[in-house]
């Protein structure tokens, strides 16, 4: 999970996915970075562990870091969530494979017309609960689509 300084959405989520892949006994590996690196080493922001917290999940044992090239190694699937982040990726990838791997979160989500999940960090506390609740219903449809990849 990708966003810019991986301080409100990208690890809101990374805990969603935990979450839902627990709860669905899915075993992935679940991680998310930002592609600039400010906030490096950083908690998320507190408005948005407040949300999370709300919401069951617990975000204070995430840090904030960079992508970094040995993530196109690791995982199998990149979620940028929007279309900048998703451009800084694609830069970012060294190949063709590297590339495929990147997508956009919210193209998971069939009900759903946006590209890019709205960055809450300037806005009041509204917005941090729009982004929990499209996070999840995202979530919910590829915690779905996981399930039927395995058949």
């Amino acid at each position: 999970m990708v966003c810019l300084g991986n301080i409100c959405r990208s690890p809101l989520a990374e805990g969603i996915l935990r979450q839902k892949t627990i709860e669905n006994q899915h075993t992935i590996i679940i991680d998310s970075a930002g592609t600039i690196g400010i906030h490096a080493g950083e908690q998320p922001d507190k408005r948005m562990q407040a949300t999370a917290l709300k919401y069951g999940i617990d975000l204070s044992t995430l840090h904030s870091r960079q992508v970094t090239l040995n993530d196109f190694q690791e995982f199998d699937r990149i979620y940028a969530m929007d279309e900048s982040n998703y451009s800084d990726l694609q830069k970012l990838a060294k190949n063709e494979v590297q590339k495929a791997k990147v997508r956009l979160l919210l193209d998971e989500n069939p009900l759903n017309s946006l590209k890019n999940v709205p960055d809450p960090y300037y806005g009041g506390q509204e917005g941090f609960e729009q982004v929990y609740f499209l996070l999840e219903e995202t979530i919910n449809h590829l915690i779905n689509n996981l399930k039927h990849d395995e058949r």
